[in-house]
């Protein structure tokens, strides 16, 4: 028998939400190429859900928020959140209306995994590991990245790039024998080198969030 040219089926993905606060489109350019700057590879083709929740006018330039994203190379799904006069904007966009809440706790989840990455991460080099937590056996060089959907355990120095709860895990932590990096983030919140400075004294330490800001504890020996 032959097989269909097509089938339907139910499936689950992880997308990234991009919630925009403000309708000032020169201030959402100007916050958004910050964080592009931050890890483009990371960011560049990513699938994108836009919450317009905090916005209110119904006269929203949407088609400028599409505009101003697809030309920092990112792919917008859909939005979520929208009053209806957004909504009909996303409609003759061509733009899914994506409901959110209780209905994607229920979707199934992946098991989670761990990678393990024996060796030093050089300048240029990027390592993500997917829905699971990432183990550097290793020293993380200036330049370099390291992304994890989990945590981030780095048995050597952090001088590059951490980026823990990649796609939206609050509970996620970095933790490194020597933290000196360039960045670290968890589940979106990040701290660049000169907040790290104010924290000098701990260089081993655990990197999580509080609330809604980051924190960084010495590693009891």
């Amino acid at each position: 028998m032959q097989k269909p040219s097509l089938e339907l089926k139910g499936s689950s993905f992880t997308l990234s939400v991009l919630h925009i606060n403000d309708a000032d489109l020169d201030g959402v350019a100007r916050e958004l190429d910050d964080k592009l700057a931050i890890a483009p590879q990371f960011f560049l083709g990513a699938p994108l859900v836009i919450n317009l929740s905090a916005i209110s006018n119904p006269d929203y330039n949407l088609a400028g928020l599409k505009d101003l994203l697809i030309s920092r190379q990112l792919v917008i799904v859909g939005i979520t959140g929208a009053p209806s006069a957004i909504a009909n904007q996303a409609k003759a966009l061509g733009l899914a209306l994506i409901k959110s809440g209780k209905q994607s706790q229920t979707q199934p989840q992946l098991p989670k995994t761990t990678k393990i990455v024996k060796q030093n991460i050089r300048s240029g080099q990027q390592i993500y590991a997917k829905n699971g937590d990432l183990i550097i056996i290793g020293a993380v060089g200036n330049g370099a990245e390291v992304i994890a959907d989990g945590s981030i355990h780095i048995y050597g120095s952090l001088r590059g790039k951490a980026m823990a709860g990649a796609s939206g895990d609050k509970n996620a932590v970095i933790i490194a024998q020597n933290i000196d990096a360039e960045l670290v983030s968890v589940a979106g919140q990040y701290w660049l080198t000169e907040n790290l400075q104010a924290h000098a004294s701990i260089k081993s330490g655990c990197i999580r969030l509080d609330g809604d800001s980051l924190t960084v504890e010495a590693l009891s020996l």
